[in-house]
């Protein structure tokens, strides 16, 4: 079995598979396409996939720890989940479901600002040598290829635009340009305008959660290397949430086609978990330096983070999440006769409870009724 080399250059870590037939999606080229067996191959992967599998071999050899996850049952499933949605379908109402994947194609092209994330000199922040490692190979290829893959690139679309093919396959182009800026007001976005910026250290803004003498670039580059990949293991629902729906020809247009775009993104979605985990492992066994040169247990460090961005992801922003779908539900309902019911039906199908004050919670909350 060949071993591929440690130390790359950003072109080999953009190079892609040379493709038997590319990937076109409602007359649109797409990144990634297929080979002389019709298999699908992920952008970029060509060197990128490999590397990965080698940076991480060497990890798990030198330093012998398990590598950082998290189970994707940590996060809670898709609401509305799939026989709710489909339910909402076959009532007449897809406006919710259409509004998820408007959001999801919107949010994945603010991926094209990971490339502007500050890359701060390795070599001072960790004590042990980080030559030959994909902490190394972050500012050198790694973050551009996932901002390609997620926003595009020249006249290649990303994931963005895939989201949007796969909606408009699916429910015969349902949006103007108008309604989807309403669309997107309603849900706090903007298809243009203001964004996130790349240099915001995280969910406390302008907190730090480290000592101050370590490098601010390194807290903000970890705090948004851990929001990804937490971004990216929870993506996982949703890929079989959208699958299970727009693949389903007796549901929606299409003939599955909508479904099978999806897993082309989950299949691109693969390298940006496996790279995100790796690096950030690596950091974890390290020792990091401050600007003193005072050294700091880099699991300590790292799991403050950690802890933060993990309790951030899957409790606070759950039940905003809730009543944003549920406005979204009664919006597409409203001025229907059947709408309680149809309500009360949808709830039935999952396990999301409403409590008498409207609030959605799941079955883990103390306060579920259940």
């Amino acid at each position: 079995m060949t071993v591929a080399p440690l130390e790359l250059n950003r072109d080999e870590l953009l190079a892609s598979h040379d493709y038997a037939e590319p990937l076109i999606v409602a007359g649109v080229r797409c990144h990634g396409g297929f080979d002389a067996e019709g298999t699908y191959r992920s952008p970029r992967t060509l060197v990128r996939a490999p590397a990965i599998e080698a940076w991480e071999a060497r990890r798990a050899a030198e330093f012998g720890t398990p590598l950082l996850d998290v189970p994707l049952e940590s996060w809670p499933a898709v609401f509305p989940n799939v026989e709710q949605s489909r339910l909402l379908i076959r009532r007449g109402a897809p406006e919710p479901v259409i509004a998820i994947l408007t959001r999801i194609g919107t949010v994945e092209g603010f991926g094209g600002l990971l490339r502007l994330l500050p890359i701060p000199d390795w070599r001072r922040c960790f004590d042990e040598d980080v030559r030959g490692t994909a902490v190394a190979h972050l500012g050198e290829g790694l973050f551009e290829a996932h901002a390609r893959d997620e926003a595009g690139f020249g006249d290649e679309a990303g994931h963005d635009r895939m989201w949007f093919a796969a909606r408009d396959l699916a429910f015969d182009h349902p949006l103007t340009e108008d309604q989807t800026e309403v669309m997107l007001g309603r849900m706090g976005l903007r298809s243009t305008g203001s964004r996130p910026t790349a240099g915001s250290p995280g969910p406390g803004g302008t907190d730090r959660v480290l000592p101050d003498d370590i490098d601010p670039a390194l807290e903000i580059v970890v705090r948004r290397m851990i929001g990804l990949l937490f971004i990216e293991i929870a993506a996982f629902h949703t890929f079989r949430w959208a699958e299970a729906v727009l693949g389903d020809p007796d549901l929606v247009a299409g003939e599955g086609e909508a479904g099978r775009i999806v897993s082309y993104i989950r299949a691109d979605e693969t390298p940006h978990v496996a790279y995100l985990r790796t690096a950030l492992s690596e950091m974890r066994d390290r020792t990091w330096v401050g600007s003193g040169g005072r050294r700091h247990d880099g699991a300590e460090l790292l799991g403050r983070l950690w802890d933060t961005a993990l309790t951030e992801s899957t409790v606070l922003r759950r039940g905003a999440n809730l009543a944003l779908a549920m406005r979204e539900i009664e919006l597409a309902l409203a001025g229907r006769v059947d709408r309680d019911d149809l309500i009360e039906e949808l709830l039935s199908l999952g396990e999301v409870r409403r409590l008498p004050d409207g609030t959605l919670v799941d079955p883990d909350d103390p306060r579920y009724p259940g």
